[in-house]
């Protein structure tokens, strides 16, 4: 698996496939920038790269200029950097049966071109965040092209929800439905558990009811929306946030006593915080492609209220929380009539652990990644 660098969303979902197609005996590299620990039990290579700049999808909270994006380099930065990748798989190609690389960008096109000189089949994983640039007139056309060209020779594709295979992928890639594999986050039903019981919500000082809103403190992300929302409901609850940025400091003076910022926490932590809180509320300002807080939270037995669109739709049903116009006024009255119905919010804690179960336990999941990667290999050497 190579990945444009170590990334915190698609990255952790790159960082839990690993995990469970090591569990079922398969050998797995691990390699990008800055590739640190790695994955437990997962050979890893770090890919070492030149000059001041990682590049990256999209930027994360406070990263000043050690970052930029791939969306926003000229055709010579980025395919300067391209060669770089190719090295890193070069080392390890001839022992890999299919190579999984993520993100349309730099990294598919190392993918594609090393897997095309070895004759090694590839996938590659197409979260919205490399994509959506695309959509509103980012990359240079020259890199662009040879982007959709690797997407369109992979083996397959791999996406989380059919928002973004549709409304993202194919919308700029017309490649045909038959060769995707959707497959939803997973998320480690033992780690958000409504049984499971520490000390979290002590430490901080909180009292039941409180709401939960992780993520980070960006424009983006909508913080600023339900901060407002709060307005609606904060004499019943208070409002905690999870995760740290630049909007914090007007952000704690508009939110004022309605609630606290707790900034950054362990993932220990926030496992807990997510399970023991009342609700879980968030209001991205652009559509979520898949959005794993929200199956993090099903998994813990929390009910969502959130924006309505994109992949959201396919994770929060109505018998386990509530989809909201895009306005702050409509969230914060759907988390008030939740807060005041413990009737409905109680049956919506039963559904959303079962609805969890069902449908986002990582080690299923895993199961079905495998069976895919394994047909897409025997299909390889078939041809061959």
């Amino acid at each position: 698996m190579m990945m444009l660098n170590a990334g915190r969303g698609s990255g952790e979902v790159a960082r839990q496939q690993a995990r469970q197609l090591i569990a079922r005996g398969h050998e797995v590299l691990f390699m990008h920038p800055g590739v640190g620990e790695g994955v437990d039990g997962a050979a890893k290579y770090d890919v070492a790269l030149p000059g001041p700049h990682l590049p990256v999808h999209e930027y994360l909270p406070s990263a000043g200029p050690a970052q930029k994006a791939v969306s926003e380099m000229a055709y010579e930065e980025a395919s300067d950097l391209v060669p770089y990748y190719e090295r890193a798989l070069e080392r390890h190609i001839e022992g890999a049966d299919i190579v999984v690389g993520h993100h349309a960008n730099l990294v598919a096109l190392a993918t594609h071109r090393v897997c095309t000189r070895a004759g090694k089949p590839y996938v590659l994983f197409l979260h919205g965040t490399g994509i959506e640039p695309r959509l509103h007139g980012g990359y240079d056309d020259r890199l662009w092209r040879e982007i959709e060209q690797a997407i369109r020779e992979a083996a397959g594709l791999l996406v989380t929800t059919e928002y973004v295979r549709d409304a993202l992928v194919r919308s700029v890639v017309p490649v045909p439905p038959e060769r995707f594999l959707v497959l939803p986050c997973g998320i480690d039903l033992d780690e958000f558990n409504p049984e499971r019981r520490g000390d979290a919500v002590r430490r901080h000082d909180l009292r039941d009811p409180y709401v939960i809103c992780p993520g980070a403190l960006t424009l983006s992300k909508g913080p600023q929306n339900v901060v407002a929302a709060s307005e609606q409901y904060g004499d019943l609850a208070p409002t905690i946030f999870i995760g740290d940025g630049e909007l914090r400091p007007q952000l704690e003076r508009d939110l004022g006593s309605r609630g606290r910022f707790l900034g950054f926490v362990s993932s220990e932590d926030k496992a807990e915080l997510i399970t023991g809180a009342t609700l879980l509320v968030a209001a991205p300002e652009k559509k979520e492609h898949f959005g794993i807080i929200y199956a993090e939270a099903l998994a813990g037995g929390t009910p969502c209220v959130a924006y309505r669109g994109g992949g959201v739709d396919s994770i929060v049903t109505p018998d386990c929380g509530i989809l909201t116009t895009r306005d702050p006024v409509a969230l914060g009255q759907a988390v008030r009539r939740l807060l005041e119905d413990e009737p409905r919010r109680l049956a919506m804690k039963e559904e959303a652990r079962r609805l969890a179960e069902g449908r986002f336990d990582a080690v299923e999941l895993g199961g079905v990644l495998e069976d895919w990667l394994l047909r897409l290999v025997r299909e390889d050497a078939a041809v061959v």
